[in-house]
């Protein structure tokens, strides 16, 4: 459940309207990176969550503040679109060819679809998706993905902050800006959390670790004879987990003779092919079948050995 107050969590009063303003900041809504991916992604893993008490609390308070800045922007928005002085813009425009090209930026959907509010989208109008969120049910791995979001979310911000002189604007922007500072914060000390508790040994997700090749698992593997690489940390001292060295390996070469090529085309599938791999295969729908139950069968197998 959810409760609604009738008040922003903090003020989104412009000086004065920028229709122009308000299509850069439909990245800070409807992006990648924008708080509708935020707000969506934290919900999500919240309501997924499966550790009752703290955590799920903890998801749960920051997407619902998430909910807000949405809110919040697309007030902004709004505010900034209000009475936008179309007839005086298109007299400057027409004194001012440069100017002209930046006002060519302009949202017209802004007045066209939503009569002066905020969009879905990024701003360049592609919609926002939810391929955009991230919620595996892990939550190391996904509180490190919340770090990155903040902090792509909050550069966004920032550069969005240095293109308007608008103090109104700006008092919002410093607000959201610390926000993201602290909500960083807040996903790094949940895996520090997550450690305490014992769900994860050192922060890295490493399920079947045991199982991974333990020679790739410590080796920066370079493609480039000239790279520079090898001087960083990252090929150079002790892994951050296992105790092991850090193998360098400059100008790697294949470790197989393997080629990527796949097997003989489907000759009823028509593609270009030259028979050097010998006679494809016709695929029939009845192929597909036996090939599936050949396939659950030696699963059966597999697991009876």
């Amino acid at each position: 459940m959810f409760k609604h107050v009738d008040y922003l969590q903090f003020q989104a009063k412009p000086e004065k309207p920028d229709a122009l303003l308000a299509a850069k900041m439909q990245e800070l809504v409807g992006g990648q990176f924008g708080e509708m991916t935020v707000m969506m992604q934290y919900l999500w893993q919240g309501w997924s969550c499966r550790v009752p008490g703290k955590y799920k609390d903890m998801i749960m308070d920051i997407a619902t503040e998430e909910i807000g800045h949405v809110e919040m922007l697309t007030t902004m928005l709004a505010r900034l679109l209000e009475a936008a002085p179309g007839e005086a813009t298109e007299k400057a425009a027409a004194a001012n060819p440069v100017l002209a090209a930046v006002l060519g930026g302009m949202n017209p959907q802004h007045a066209i679809v939503t009569g002066g509010g905020a969009l879905p989208r990024d701003a360049a109008g592609v919609p926002w998706n939810t391929g955009y969120i991230i919620a595996s049910g892990n939550l190391l791995s996904d509180f490190r993905s919340n770090v990155a979001a903040e902090a792509q979310s909050r550069l966004m911000t920032s550069r969005v902050y240095n293109m308007t002189d608008d103090r109104g604007v700006k008092d919002m922007l410093q607000f959201n800006l610390a926000r993201d500072t602290w909500h960083q914060q807040q996903w790094l000390l949940g895996i520090e959390q997550l450690v305490a508790d014992g769900f994860t040994e050192n922060g890295i997700e490493d399920s079947n670790g045991d199982d991974e090749n333990q020679e790739a698992n410590h080796t920066f593997y370079s493609f480039d004879p000239e790279s520079t690489a090898g001087e960083g940390r990252w090929a150079q001292g002790p892994t951050l987990v296992g105790g092991k060295e850090i193998v360098y390996v400059p100008d790697a070469q294949p470790l197989t003779d393997d080629k990527p090529l796949g097997p003989a085309p489907d000759p009823k599938l028509f593609v270009t092919y030259d028979g050097a791999m010998g006679k494809g295969k016709p695929g029939t729908g009845a192929g597909a079948h036996a090939q599936g139950v050949a396939n659950v069968v030696n699963k059966i197998k597999g697991a009876l050995d």
